[in-house]
């Protein structure tokens, strides 16, 4: 297995002309696209929809009228929509269907849909991601760092770096390399999301019970899939 990362969205605005075919990406938005995704599945959602834009989000209501629309624009909740970001929201929402868009998180995921298979990453999911990694034993496995506007997000290399940390053997660029080195740096994931800026942004906002929530190491044992632009859990 070779893995690679993708550190900032620079790269990830150039993964649609990437050859993916084989290889399975794994999307990483802590704080916290991917984490309230990995809890609203958990939670009994059936069926989220990551779109770029609102504009999107709102043509796509019109197909499915019973779905809640979700998301953020610069870290705040969408005028109008039915759910922010925080993954606070998303713990008891029961089987419902979710239209979501964020500033970055779901355009990373929508880049990646030409790949072999996506994978939703969390934190909350980390040892049932790397289960369902190496079960996989993908040739090629793009760990995607979905970051910051234009800028490198701290815990989501971290992130991906503890999932790095769980495939020995395999053969690492160097972003991954960088991304293990960081998983060192920090003794707990707390630390690291604490650390952040987009950690510590939200605790300036207080939000600091959500970065409390992005950083509970493996609580939920689940996978979310991307298939037809639609993320659905992986059935046991």
């Amino acid at each position: 297995m070779r893995i690679d990362v993708a550190l900032n969205p620079a790269e990830i605005a150039s993964l649609p002309t990437r050859h993916l075919a084989h290889a399975t990406c794994v999307v990483f938005d802590i704080l916290r696209a991917t984490s309230s995704m990995i809890t609203a599945l958990a939670g009994g959602v059936t069926e989220i929809h990551p779109v770029r834009t609102i504009e999107e989000a709102l043509d796509l209501k019109g197909d499915l009228p019973r779905a809640l629309l979700g998301g953020e624009r610069h870290g705040d909740p969408i005028n109008g929509f039915d759910l922010g970001n925080s993954p606070l929201e998303y713990c008891s929402l029961g089987h419902r269907q979710i239209i979501t868009t964020t500033t970055n998180g779901t355009i990373a995921l929508r880049n990646c849909e030409h790949a072999e298979a996506v994978l939703v990453g969390a934190i909350l999911n980390l040892a049932e991601l790397s289960d369902e990694v190496r079960w996989r034993e993908p040739e090629d496995l793009l760990l995607v760092c979905a970051g910051t506007f234009a800028e490198f997000a701290l815990e989501d290399a971290y992130a991906a770096g503890l999932l790095i940390a769980t495939l020995p053997g395999a053969e690492l660029s160097d972003s991954a390399h960088a991304a293990l080195a960081i998983t060192k740096l920090f003794p707990k994931p707390i630390d690291a999301l604490r650390a952040a800026r987009n950690g510590k942004a939200l605790a300036a906002k207080g939000r600091g019970k959500e970065v409390e929530w992005c950083a509970q190491l493996s609580r939920f044992n689940i996978v979310g899939i991307m298939e037809q632009a639609v993320i659905r859990a992986i059935e046991a």
